[in-house]
Order: C-alpha cells, then sequence, then structure tokens
C-alpha cells in the first residue's frame, strides 16, 4: 500500500470536500485570506472542519496573522494543523506555535538551489514543510498560483522529515513529482480546479489515485 500522504487544498463546499474525504485524502485545507479565490470566512471555515473531524487532518491557511487573528481562528475553527504561507520569521512562527498550541506548517517559496539553504533553520521552529513555487513578482497569492519549481533541486537533497511538495500539481504529473523529488508527501489546490476557487469532485478523486497509484522512492542518504 502506497505510503503517500495527500492534503487538498482550498476546499470551500461540503460537495467537495466530501470528494475529497471519500477519496481518502490524510489532510484538508481550508484558506483564511481575502485576496484569495479560495477564501473562507473563519466561521464557514469552521462549520467544514467540524465536518471532516476525525476523517482527515484539517489545516487552517493563514498569511501573516496577528495574535488576535490567530487566537480567533483556533477559536473558530479548531484546526488540526495551522499553515502559515506569508512572510512570518522563523521566531515568528516560533512563537504563533507556543501562542496558538497548535502544529505549525510553514509554507516556503523555492526558485533555486540557494532557496533550499534555511530549512534547517525552518524545521527547527515548525512541525512541517511546505515546499511551494516561489510566487512571480507582482502576484498576489503567496501560493496557490498553480506553478511548479525545478523538482530536480530537491533530488540530491536532505530534507527535514516531514517535507510536502506543492505547486503546479495535478493528476497527470503528480506521479513523477514524487519519483524525482523522493518525496512522500503532496498538497494540491489549483491543479483539482475547473477555475480559481471551484474544486471538481473527479479531478479531487483522479489526484489522490494518480498520487498513490505507487509508493514514492526513499529518498537515498
Amino acid at each position: 500500500m502506497s505510503n503517500v500522504r495527500v492534503k487538498i487544498c482550498g476546499l470551500s463546499t461540503e460537495t467537495t470536500l466530501d470528494a475529497a474525504l471519500d477519496a481518502g485524502a490524510d489532510l484538508v485545507g481550508f484558506v483564511h485570506f481575502a485576496k484569495s479565490p479560495r477564501h473562507l470566512s473563519l466561521e464557514a471555515a469552521g462549520r467544514l472542519a467540524g465536518r471532516a473531524r476525525g476523517r482527515a487532518e484539517r489545516v487552517l491557511l493563514l498569511v501573516d496573522p496577528d495574535d488576535d487573528l490567530l487566537a480567533a481562528a483556533i477559536e473558530a475553527v479548531d484546526p488540526d494543523l495551522i499553515q502559515l504561507h506569508g512572510r512570518e520569521s522563523p521566531e515568528r512562527v516560533a512563537f504563533l506555535r507556543r501562542h496558538g498550541g497548535r502544529p505549525i506548517m510553514k509554507a516556503l517559496g523555492i526558485a533555486r538551489a540557494e532557496d533550499l539553504a534555511a530549512l534547517a533553520v525552518w524545521s527547527d521552529v515548525a512541525d512541517r514543510l511546505l515546499l511551494d513555487a516561489k510566487p512571480p513578482p507582482g502576484a498576489a497569492l503567496p501560493g496557490g498560483n498553480g506553478i511548479a519549481f525545478d523538482w530536480d533541486l530537491l533530488a540530491q537533497s536532505r530534507l527535514p522529515e516531514h517535507t510536502m511538495l506543492s505547486g503546479g500539481l495535478d493528476a497527470a504529473n503528480v506521479a513523477e513529482a514524487l519519483a524525482r523529488t523522493g518525496l512522500s508527501a503532496v498538497d494540491v489546490s489549483s491543479g483539482v480546479e475547473v477555475r480559481p476557487g471551484e474544486k471538481d469532485p473527479a479531478r479531487i478523486a483522479a489526484f489522490v489515485t494518480a498520487a498513490r497509484r505507487q509508493p514514492a522512492m526513499r529518498r537515498r542518504g
């Protein structure tokens, strides 16, 4: 049986959430960021998170939250993990982890080999790392732009445990991405949409199936 873990991010309706859960997604993500087409109010995210309780890990995506927003988000959504997708410093991530009392997944933009140099610092303050394509100049969104970085950058790197791959993934390329990076966890959002913010149940199911078609390669030391 495949050991690949799959996260479907940016879910916004009961129908698409149920599709992700029925497909066997390990993690389901809800976005609270007003500029995103996948944005949910905390109340709406809380309703969906309650529906997923006990069936998958529930992840709430925030961008540079202040202390008050973090507290309100935890109270309203009760997420299993907080995903930070902004410009938070390692010190801020460590503080939010302590202050919120929830595990943190920190998203990091990757474009060049040099971007991997600081991963050890981040792994000291976050429970999981999410490697996404660095957004293009002037992009409104820090992630979810549907673009991939060069996966071969990761092939010879020693990555921290619990590292997840994101950026430009879909059912057609996820198996190749897993094989080329040696990772065993993937995150998809735009790759299972028919248009920005609108998930497709059939694409969700196809992505989970493709990701688990064969076990990811084990990383060589």
